[in-house]
């Protein structure tokens, strides 16, 4: 009894000691697998990772995107903050959008006290966004067109007196929406001795709050007429070049580089940017024909056909050469302006510049 016990002791420490070791061999093994399991896991992680980081950088920008449109909002909301309490509006949207002819439904006695106080329907321009869009009504060529990198920078004078707020305003938002900024060095505001209160108070704390830096103000002490204001804005100009207009005018796309292209080439050039029509009653941006700026005998400026040479080419793109200007804008070199004497200060009588600068240049 005493052998047949050991003998069985015996085998059962061999069969746990084979079984353990069997163990043991399963247990290695299982590891090692474990090792190339987290290996394979972490490689999988790595690129999941990978095309995370570049699904997730995709993500995010079309997340920083959505926050810039929101952003925008907010920003019109806020500066709307300024608009709005002088009954203007600011942002996209709303009447006149695309150049389109706006109407108002009430016919007031205000509305008609402004037409005849200002020439055009300042009721309606005021409810007209001083940011609306206009047809581009460029050429397919002008489109097409590239520019040098290192053009000049523009100074844009604005000569105005008892223009209506909101047609100043639009004037200067269309300029700074559609000039490259590292093109416009500033604008400036010549107020002919305004008596309008709105041009005062009201004018300086939007431009001041809304373009720091940018716009500037000239005020005349007393009524100098179109051109002493435009010699005053000039003297006021830091750029090499000037830009005149009138403060009652919507600047397009494109509008500044082929302009300072030209005079980069040639200095002594002055350019007169095409002009179409913004109608007084309802605002609507009409196109107008390509043309030349000419004169009668009486000394009378006007619109001409162009000369025969340049409609035989078949280019819209390329300039018209033109003995006269309309008024109404120009650009030009600052040095080159001052050099052939600015514009007479001694002109009284409207109309008289059309000519001079012409037999000046």
């Amino acid at each position: 009894m005493a052998v047949a016990r050991k003998i069985k002791t015996l085998l059962t420490v061999n069969i746990l000691v084979f079984v353990g070791i069997i163990l043991f061999s399963v247990y290695c093994r299982i590891q090692d697998r474990s090792q190339e399991l987290v290996q394979i896991v972490r490689s999988a992680d790595r690129r999941a990772r990978s095309r995370g980081t570049k699904v997730g950088s995709l993500a995010d920008r079309e997340s920083i995107l959505q926050r810039l449109d929101h952003l925008e909002e907010v920003v019109y909301n806020q500066l709307n903050g300024l608009a709005k309490p002088m009954g203007l509006v600011e942002g996209p949207g709303g009447l006149g959008q695309g150049g389109m002819a706006a109407t108002l439904r009430d016919d007031s006695h205000e509305s008609e006290t402004k037409y005849e106080e200002y020439g055009y329907n300042a009721q309606l321009s005021d409810r007209i966004s001083l940011d609306r869009s206009i047809p581009d009504y460029r050429p397919k060529k002008c489109k097409q067109m590239t520019y040098p990198d290192d053009l000049p920078q523009i100074s844009v004078v604005f000569i105005f007196v008892n223009e209506a707020l909101s047609v100043i305003l639009r004037s200067v938002h269309s300029v700074v929406n559609h000039t490259p900024s590292h093109l416009l060095k500033e604008i400036i505001l010549v107020d002919d001795n305004s008596d309008n209160v709105e041009l005062k108070f009201n004018l300086d704390q939007y431009v001041n709050k809304r373009y720091p830096g940018l716009v500037k103000i000239v005020r005349n002490n007393k009524r100098e007429g179109l051109i002493r204001a435009r010699i005053q804005g000039w003297k006021a100009a830091t750029s090499p070049i000037v830009g005149f207009f009138d403060a009652h005018v919507e600047f397009n796309i494109g509008w500044v580089e082929p302009a300072l292209t030209r005079i980069k080439e040639d200095r002594k050039r002055i350019i007169l940017p095409a002009i179409d029509n913004i109608k007084y009653n309802t605002f609507e941006v009409q196109q107008y024909a390509n043309a030349a700026h000419g004169y009668n005998w009486g000394l009378w400026c006007m619109y001409i056909i162009p000369p025969q040479d340049w409609l035989d080419k078949g280019d819209e793109s390329a300039p018209i050469r033109t003995p006269a200007m309309i008024g109404c804008s120009f650009v030009v070199d600052r040095e080159y302006f001052g050099e052939i004497g600015l514009l007479d200060p001694g002109m009284e009588v409207y109309g008289g510049e059309n000519i001079e600068l012409g037999m000046r240049v």
